[in-house]
């Protein structure tokens, strides 16, 4: 999908198998966002997803991606999970 000339396409943004891992075994969708340093993702129940967003599989999970990030996104990596998140 283009949206003001930017390719919002799920299809081109992979997800990290560690990122995948991550979210299936928090067993929730989460949502990529605009942070003051950068994309960071957050559970939805932190963030809910917007009509906007773009969708992306993570295993049997859903990633919601910001339509503001995802024309800047290639790949989902654990490097934009907030440190306080991770075991």
């Amino acid at each position: 999908m283009m949206q003001g000339g930017r390719d919002l396409s799920p299809e081109r943004i992979t997800v990290s198998e560690d990122v995948v891992s991550y979210v299936e075994g928090r067993d929730c969708d989460f949502r990529v966002c605009t942070s003051c340093g950068g994309p960071i993702l957050l559970p939805i129940a932190v963030k809910s997803p917007k009509y906007t967003d773009v969708q992306v599989r993570a295993g049997r999970r859903t990633i919601y991606i910001s339509m503001y990030q995802a024309p800047y996104l290639d790949t989902i990596g654990m490097e934009m999970v907030p440190s306080y998140y991770r075991e």
